[in-house]
């Protein structure tokens, strides 16, 4: 195994990987890549499973020195991170020589950058997912962001190094939304449809309250009609609840598992990977498509990412 020493953690700097699915009816959420295609996409850069573990970096980068060897590739948002002090190229497998030295700044685009490394992050699994879920304090690296002088082990070598980059057309047709595509939610039908025409009309702004459970928006209220006080239920990753003052929330990777507010609308499988490249103060709106639509996007977003020319030399 080698390792990699932590210098500067960033603001906020997990291990994450698919998450953990199945374990709502016991109040636990997935957790996981708030960006799950730029994870996948790292990890077979490097050349493992994709759903290894990695470090999710969330708007300001850390600093990691690498005492071994290792094969990294840098995904999702450009931090502008070096390799001892040259610039390191995004969706790109490298290699990295024993005693450098990676940092990553604060962001240039998105939310959330991920640093995959072959073997990938070794930590202790916890209902089979070594994903971080910060609200409980369970998984991850002792269930908590990363900290200064932290040592994370990674597992051994699975194969020599071959660089290997994101091919161009797979960065456009993966590149994150900012008009999220969605499909009418459970209680869509509370909404009288100048509520819905507003939701749909309108622009929304991402709110500095948004984390890792949710993105919280902005915008205008958005009024229920008379329908009465609904009973909690079980909610979805990517629904849009509407609270009692009209505000929507996007339920997010850490999300609760159960919730009473009404949902208008739930943000199709193939854009759930943008909801994590959102910044707070990034401006949305949202657009509906048919349940046919959702699928067939979902279908064409995962050939695309099983393609044999997803990557190139």
């Amino acid at each position: 195994m080698s390792v990699i020493q932590v210098q500067s953690p960033g603001l906020l700097t997990t291990v994450q990987d698919l998450g953990r699915e199945g374990f709502g009816p016991l109040g636990v959420s997935a957790s996981g890549a708030a960006d799950a295609i730029s994870l996948r996409v790292g990890n077979r850069l490097v050349g493992n499973a994709e759903g290894v573990a990695a470090l999710e970096m969330t708007l300001l980068g850390g600093t990691f020195i690498f005492p071994q060897s290792a094969i990294i590739a840098l995904t999702g948002s450009d931090f502008g991170a070096t390799l001892d002090g040259s610039p390191l190229a995004l969706w790109t497998s490298v290699q990295v020589n024993p005693g450098q030295t990676l940092r990553a700044g604060s962001t240039r685009s998105g939310a959330r950058s991920f640093l995959c490394v072959q073997g990938g992050i070794a930590e202790k699994l916890f209902l089979g997912s070594a994903s971080t879920h910060l609200l409980s304090g369970l998984g991850g690296h002792q269930g908590r962001a990363l900290r200064k002088g932290d040592v994370l082990r990674s597992g051994p070598a699975t194969a020599p190094f071959q660089k290997r980059t994101l091919s161009p057309r797979a960065v456009e047709l993966l590149s994150p939304r900012k008009v999220l595509r969605v499909t009418p939610g459970p209680q869509s039908g509370r909404f009288p449809r100048e509520s819905q025409q507003l939701f749909y009309g309108s622009t929304f702004r991402v709110a500095e309250e948004s984390n890792r459970m949710g993105l919280r928006l902005n915008g205008p209220p958005i009024v229920q009609g008379s329908g009465g006080e609904m009973i909690t239920e079980g909610v979805a990753l990517g629904s849009v609840q509407i609270t009692a003052g009209g505000q929507p929330i996007i339920l997010f990777v850490e999300q609760q598992t159960t919730g009473g507010y009404a949902k208008i609308a739930n943000v199709i499988s193939a854009d759930l990977h943008s909801l994590g490249q959102l910044r707070p103060r990034d401006e949305i709106r949202f657009e509906q498509v048919a349940w046919d639509t959702a699928r067939s996007l979902l279908l064409e977003q995962e050939q695309l990412l099983t393609s044999p020319d997803l990557l190139v030399p």
